[in-house]
């Protein structure tokens, strides 16, 4: 019996290339000793025993060599002209001046290609056609928009703030009405000129409104078409009457290659006037020999017949609604009759108008309430001027922090002079605090004025139970008597409350500058006034001056009514302040 026959195969190295199979070599370097480069010098220093410049100096011609000096031929004897490049129109390598360079690019010499700083077009000649025009959003439609917050959400907003006494910024609360649509409404009201020929103010852009469903509309014809077209049934009966089909024998039939309707045969006399209708009807922003090439011939005989059958009958109109009743034959016949019977008491113009928040309005003034409301998100100058003329209604007042941040609350800054005031000490203290301690709170004061007592250990058998919260500390007298007359003092301007809870005190008005008496023209005479009545009527001079500032500057602004009246308070005299309303009394 035959041994097995022992293969020793390694498959591994079978399958790898030849340059994995190869023996490494340990040292591949081994046979060069570093002064393999010296036969060909030193390209930076020095270059072996080449000949020295013909003239001399550095950048000077040099015995031929490469870039066509005026050296000797090079090696490989004369090659002629150089092509022309992209570097220029080229001549002979060697010898003679290279003439001035072709004006181009900075990058070399190319033919009909120049460097404009200005822009323009990117080649010599007519260049690359117009540039495509900036992108311009169309103009608004010239109608002004109105938003009027809700009256019952602003009356919820200002019993808030009464009942916190603290002031709030006017534009967060306008943002705060801005978040959500249902707590505002939209209105629309037209802008109109003065027309010379009439001696009359006309609108811009009147407004329709259709009475049936409360709809806005920008023309008298687009309002009437829609009542016709939503509320046909109720003005007209249609009835379906049976004709004579079309004569002639037909085995074609043009068909719209968007919608699939029926439009007739091409030589049909219907069928010009059936296919502008339809092209108006449906797509009137398309041009009209586009869609007319969309329109495909059908040589089915189901569809012809199909549209046999469909011509074979008419449509009658009768009008309702009215004393009498009449047939109409066409559409074009109702649309003359509602004009003329049913469209004055249907289609009214206005100056103004709020539509229902579902109704739908024509695309420009869609476009024009979209883009207002972006603006109104961001800053909301039309709600927070609503706001401020209610709230003026509804008792509240407004001041500017600082001069930049308009605020409303319960009572504008006043300041209170505590050392010529009669007040309580309690009075004085909390004054005293918060000047001192700058952006405290309520908290804070109370705890400070009047620190809460330590809390009693409650006996084992009363404790809570786990998860139930600790009964709230009861005030009290002392604690009782400073929110009392921290009550008091917000009240009446003295103390301010933001909305984050700090708190400060009315600044001091500064001191109004004492006007200078204008010199006397000469020729005016001055009636000579009784001695000691002098100062008392540039007193009263300047007392009126200051009422006429103050009435100026406190006049209603068309943007914003109640955030331009006067940061800083009028001073109040000390006889003033001995007798406020019910001021907390020293005990």
């Amino acid at each position: 019996m035959s041994e097995p026959l022992e293969i020793n195969l390694d498959l591994d190295k079978l399958f790898q290339p030849a340059w994995a199979t190869s023996p490494s070599d340990p040292n591949k370097y081994a046979r060069y000793d570093g002064t393999e480069g010296e036969s060909r010098g030193d390209r930076r220093f020095g270059r072996g025993d080449r000949p020295p410049r013909r003239d001399g100096g550095f950048g000077g011609p040099r015995p031929g060599g490469f870039g066509g000096g005026p050296g000797g031929p090079r090696s490989g004897g004369d090659r002629g002209p150089r092509p022309g490049g992209f570097g220029g129109p080229g001549g002979p390598r060697s010898g003679g001046d290279r003439g001035p360079r072709p004006q181009g690019g900075p990058g070399g010499g190319a033919p009909g290609i120049a460097w404009d700083p200005k822009g323009g077009p990117r080649r010599d000649g007519p260049g690359r056609g117009p540039r495509r025009p900036d992108f311009r959003p169309e103009p608004l439609i010239p109608v002004e928009l109105t938003l009027t917050p809700e009256q019952g959400g602003v009356s919820s907003l200002a019993r808030q703030i009464k009942l916190s006494g603290r002031a709030y910024p006017l534009f967060e609360v306008a943002t705060l009405v801005m978040q959500k649509p249902d707590r505002y409404t939209v209105g629309f009201k037209v802008m109109k000129r003065r027309d010379e020929a009439t001696k009359k103010d006309v609108a811009v852009q009147p407004l329709f409104v259709c009475n049936l469903d409360d709809t806005l509309w920008l023309s008298e014809a687009a309002a009437s078409e829609h009542a016709l077209k939503a509320h046909f049934d109720t003005f007209y009966q249609t009835q379906k009457m049976p004709c004579d089909p079309p004569k002639g024998v037909w085995t074609l039939v043009a068909q719209c290659g968007m919608t699939g309707e029926l439009l007739g045969p091409p030589n049909f006399h219907g069928y010009q006037e059936k296919l502008r209708k339809l092209h108006a009807d449906r797509f009137s922003r398309m041009n009209f020999d586009m869609y007319k090439s969309r329109v495909k011939i059908v040589k089915d005989e189901a569809i012809v017949k199909q549209w046999t059958e469909s011509v074979s009958f008419r449509f009658e109109y009768t009008a309702l609604n009215v004393p009498e009743p009449k047939v109409l034959q066409s559409m074009d016949e109702v649309r003359a009759h509602f004009a003329e019977v049913h469209q004055p008491s249907i289609i009214k113009q206005v100056d103004a108008f709020t539509p229902k928040a579902d109704a739908k309005l024509p695309a420009a003034l869609q476009t024009l309430l979209r883009v207002s409301l972006d603006k109104e998100k961001r800053f909301p100058i039309r709600i927070a001027t609503a706001l401020s003329n209610t709230f003026a209604s509804m008792g509240l007042q407004f001041f500017k922090r600082d001069k930049t941040v308009v605020h409303v609350a319960v009572a504008r800054p006043h300041y209170l002079d505590i050392e010529n005031s009669v007040v309580s000490e309690t009075t004085k203290k909390i004054i005293e605090h918060i000047n001192t301690n700058v952006g405290t709170n309520r908290k804070r004061l109370v705890e400070t004025l009047a620190p809460s007592p330590a809390p009693a250990e409650a006996p084992a058998d009363a404790a809570a139970a786990p998860g139930t919260a600790p009964a709230p500390t009861p005030l009290t007298a002392e604690q009782q008597s400073v929110l009392n007359d921290l009550h008091w003092l917000i009240h009446q301007g003295h103390v301010i409350e933001f909305a984050s809870g700090m708190l400060e005190t009315a600044k001091k008005p500064a001191p109004r500058p004492t006007p200078t008496p204008k010199a006397p023209k000469k020729g005016d005479k001055q009636p000579a006034a009784p001695e000691g009545a002098s100062a008392e009527a540039a007193s009263e001079a300047v007392a009126a001056t200051d009422v006429a500032a103050s009435l100026a500057q406190e006049a209603p602004q068309a943007a914003d009514q109640a955030a331009e009246a006067e940061a800083q308070p009028e001073p109040v005299t000390p006889a003033a302040e001995a007798a406020p309303e019910n001021p907390p009394q020293a005990g």
